[in-house]
């Protein structure tokens, strides 16, 4: 895989995922807007979750039934349809179901994520799958420094356009540009869906999806829930000096692009536990936020680096154990992640109203300390097989 595939792909995922969360900076002014009260409006963002849950399990699979290269431009230009229903949504359900429709096709990043771990040779695959899953964080963060700038120059339906356009765009790039596909099997939609089914029962990847749910729900608190207290008092920032905390975020996920090659190494479940300690300690800065925007910072780049880590490190781990169903193995491991992000999503926004930052801060905590207590009970740092019994390698010998 040549560095403009690896470009071309991570910014397929990065679009993908920022419709999803493009509306965290401006939860305010999109439920003014559309009438939603404010304990309510992290639906907007669990709407996209919700809708991306069903992709997951209902079309991610056809990856390894389907062309990939022609899966991924479909779902692009559903996903830029989606974004732009919701920019045109003259009422809040219209919005959701935008979202909704985005957000199903959203998955479109683990078919992505799929078709590179499957042209990539063992040696490279988690290389690969650092410099491409990259994508989705620097969607996620970046989606809010976009969002909120635009949201300052054109208003919130502005942002969802310019996705949207994004999409169309890149929907027709993939076409001409990605290399020939290469698929992992073949089937009966049945039997994959059946197939899938299965993975749950494993406990490689059973351990990992049930971290990467703690994970996300950990980073969606937040991501969901910190432009609400920026936005009060003592700070009162603007929706466009919010989204430049994305930067922060970024810088953080960035750093760890290269995180893949400790994978290709074999230390990826030794890095995870690490990972996930610093998550944990990452929140000791961000429930600082009442009073220090530098110790917040901080903790932002902490953490945004954790996840990211231990995401690539969780990938790299399933495409390996599962390398002739890499498209079912993604996309059951990203329900995990969904349903973390939603839960993440909608608690957060609960809890600032009823308690101010104090209760999103020790649930953020609480949520990681419960990965780090997975990863320990699922073996900690000890290589282990597809039954969980332990496995020597150069690693961990």
């Amino acid at each position: 895989m040549g560095r403009g595939t690896r470009l071309l792909l991570a910014s397929v995922c990065g679009v993908a995922v920022a419709g999803v969360y493009a509306g965290q900076p401006v939860l305010g002014p999109l439920g003014h807007d559309l009438g939603v009260s404010r304990d309510a409006v992290g639906w907007f963002v669990a709407a996209g979750q919700l809708g991306y849950l069903a992709g997951l399990v209902l079309l991610v699979p056809l990856g390894d039934m389907l062309n990939r290269k022609n899966l991924i431009a479909a779902h692009l230009g559903l996903v830029a349809a989606g974004l732009a229903v919701t920019a045109a949504a003259p009422v809040a359900w219209v919005a959701f179901s935008g979202l909704a429709v985005a957000g199903v096709f959203a998955v479109v990043v683990q078919t992505t994520v799929a078709y590179a771990a499957s042209i990539s040779p063992p040696g490279e695959r988690g290389r690969n799958l650092g410099v491409v899953t990259s994508g989705v964080v620097a969607g996620i963060l970046g989606a809010r420094i976009v969002t909120g700038s635009l949201a300052d120059l054109w208003g919130w339906r502005g942002s969802y356009l310019a996705l949207a356009v994004l999409a169309a765009a890149l929907c027709v790039l993939t076409l001409a540009a990605l290399p020939v596909d290469v698929r992992t099997g073949t089937g009966r939609y049945g039997q994959v869906i059946r197939s899938l089914g299965g993975l749950f029962a494993q406990p490689t990847f059973l351990g990992r999806g049930l971290i990467a749910f703690f994970l996300f729900a950990s980073f969606g608190t937040l991501w969901s829930g910190m432009a609400l207290p920026l936005a009060d008092e003592p700070w009162q920032l603007s929706e466009a000096q919010i989204g430049l905390f994305g930067i922060a975020g970024l810088a953080g996920a960035l750093g760890a692009a290269r995180s893949g090659r400790w994978g290709d190494a074999g230390h990826a479940a030794r890095v995870t536990g690490i990972a996930l300690a610093v998550l944990l300690v990452s929140w000791l800065a961000i429930g600082q936020l009442g009073w220090s925007l530098l110790l917040l910072i901080v903790g932002v780049l902490a953490l945004d680096f954790a996840v990211q880590v231990v995401h690539v490190s969780n990938q790299h781990v399933l495409t390996t154990a599962y390398a002739d169903r890499t498209s079912s193995a993604i996309g059951g491991y990203m329900v995990f992640y969904s349903l973390g992000s939603a839960l993440g999503a909608t608690a957060t926004t609960a809890l600032f109203d009823a308690t101010g930052w104090t209760g999103p801060t020790v649930l953020g905590a609480a949520l990681a300390l419960c990965a780090l207590a997975t990863w320990a009970l699922a073996g900690g740092g000890r290589g282990r097989d597809q039954r969980g019994r332990p496995r020597l390698t150069a690693a961990n010998r």
